[in-house]
């Protein structure tokens, strides 16, 4: 933790990423693997959700629990590779609700361009936790944080598999108060704007294209 950036270190999320890295990792083993991860990690990162006190009826009495209020959560994905994480962090709150910016980044000058943009009704009651598998050079990631305050929610995080110092510095200029959460910090982006060692377009991997 340094900065407002959550490694999350546990051994299953390190193991099965050293998996997803390999190459010749297959595209359903890749989408598989993602899966498991987004749900290992939306653990950590919904460990401070606020609960509330129910009474219920267990077989023997009446007790009081606690719940979560999945409806108060919006997971948005960053088209299109946030699909990915977004499918294992609703196998884990199914009642969240779902938003979508579209981005894609222009292959000359880097720069995100919006192309779809939708979420849930009165995002002021809501805490937003953004998904993305890669935080590269940070454009993306900055434009729809920068997109996503204008609805002015209650609280907004960000969740990636794979980071390097290049994208929370950008991050970290543009957003300060927005944690990051993240499996790995790698060493550095290439000529290409592409996380080094990191796994390759993680859209590509998730859906075969190339």
């Amino acid at each position: 933790m340094n900065n407002n950036v959550y490694l999350i270190d546990h051994p299953l999320v390190q193991h099965k990423l050293t998996l997803m890295r390999r190459k010749d990792a297959s595209t359903r083993t890749f989408r598989t693997l993602l899966n498991e991860l987004s749900m290992l990690m939306a653990y950590e990162v919904t460990r401070d959700m606020p609960l509330q006190a129910v009474e219920i009826e267990t077989p023997l009495e009446t007790t009081t629990g606690h719940v979560i209020d999945g409806k108060k959560l919006v997971f948005v994905s960053i088209l299109r590779a946030g699909n990915g994480i977004l499918e294992g962090m609703l196998n884990v709150v199914p009642g969240a609700r779902v938003g979508h910016v579209g981005l894609y980044r222009d292959p000359k000058t880097l720069e995100p361009v919006e192309y779809y943009f939708k979420m849930p009704q009165e995002m002021e009651e809501r805490d937003v936790i953004i998904v993305d598998p890669m935080l590269a050079t940070g454009n993306s990631a900055v434009a729809a944080v920068r997109r996503i305050k204008q609805l002015k929610p209650k609280s907004i995080k960000f969740v990636c598999l794979l980071t390097c110092p290049e994208g929370i510095a950008a991050m970290q200029k543009a957003h300060p108060d927005v944690p990051i959460y993240t499996a790995a910090i790698d060493r550095q982006l290439n000529e290409h704007g592409y996380i080094l060692p990191g796994l390759g377009d993680a859209g590509d991997r998730i859906y075969g294209t190339k």
